[in-house]
């Protein structure tokens, strides 16, 4: 099949056809950076053909050399037979104009989080120099960490979590961006080894995919690592274990902004009595909540 497709497809634009054909025959789910199999054949071709992943046009009927049909057919054979995620197969992944490694080690990001870091929490947050630590739980491939370091210049920031894997990989993105003065990367389960630790800003991107969730996952998403997805029956344990414990690791003036999936109306039932700030993304905002150190549970 790929001697007569390479045969045939001659350039970038019949590459493109034929990715958009294989991707829809296959039933591919797209979630992890694209949402159609369009926007994730162009990805797939213009990373592996190296070029600018925003400068389609004047390519499209470039004629292509043998291996680089050969390439290419390899990464869509790959994403159809193995159903890995995009990321995977390019070992990278985009939170708006930044790029960050990653492998099977991490979950692919993919957080509503990022897009309020660049906009640094405003106007929850008066003075982005006033945050001076800064805590991301359950950090993966450190991309939080580093936005909120990026975000908050004068920021000391802690980045955990309980997978060394994972940690080896933050390592990396952290290396990649010279931030590594500024992040602290702790192997952590939780707040465990946070004891005394006060931060004037907490972030979190948890576990939160429900039991039901969880085994109704396309395959691509089994790729990823387990720990960092499901979190119990109603996709809520993560979650109140930092609601339990952010308060003592919180300034007097800190915050909390934690991502929680479609879990609102199950959270909300199970704290009916907390002030919730819910923050508009560009999903919605049924996504994100903030609170107050005063207005958590103590």
């Amino acid at each position: 099949m790929s001697t007569t497709a390479s045969a045939e497809l001659i350039t970038v634009r019949d590459y493109l056809r034929y990715a958009v054909s294989r991707f829809t025959a296959a039933r591919l789910f797209f979630g992890h950076g694209s949402d159609n199999a369009w926007d994730e054949a162009v990805y797939l071709t213009l990373h592996t053909l190296n070029l600018p992943l925003d400068r389609l046009e004047p390519f499209l009927d470039a004629r292509l050399l043998p291996h680089e049909r050969e390439a290419l057919l390899d990464i869509y054979h790959r994403r159809c037979q193995d159903r890995l995620p995009a990321a995977y197969l390019t070992h990278e992944a985009w939170l708006g104009e930044h790029r960050f490694y990653v492998d099977d080690r991490v979950i692919v990001p993919r957080s509503f989080i990022a897009e309020l870091l660049d906009e640094q929490l405003a106007p929850w947050v008066d003075d982005p120099w006033a945050i001076e630590s800064a805590l991301d739980l359950c950090t993966g491939s450190g991309c939080l960490a580093i936005l909120t370091a990026l975000a908050f210049p004068n920021a000391e920031v802690a980045a955990v979590d309980l997978s060394p894997e994972a940690i080896a990989v933050a390592e990396r993105n952290v290396a990649d961006y010279s931030l590594y003065e500024r992040i602290e990367l702790i192997r952590s389960d939780a707040f465990t080894k946070l004891e005394g630790r006060k931060f004037d800003l907490i972030v979190s991107n948890p576990p939160y995919v429900n039991a039901e969730s969880v085994a109704a996952l396309p395959p691509e998403y089994l790729h990823e690592p387990e720990l960092a997805l499901g979190s119990g029956e109603d996709g809520l344990d993560f979650t109140r274990i930092i609601l339990r414990e952010a308060k003592k690791h919180l300034t007097d003036n800190g915050i909390l902004v934690v991502e929680i999936g479609h879990n609102r109306d199950a959270l909300e039932a199970s704290y009916p009595t907390l002030p919730f700030t819910w923050l508009d993304t560009a999903a919605g905002d049924e996504y994100v909540f903030l609170l107050h150190a005063a207005d958590l549970p103590g």
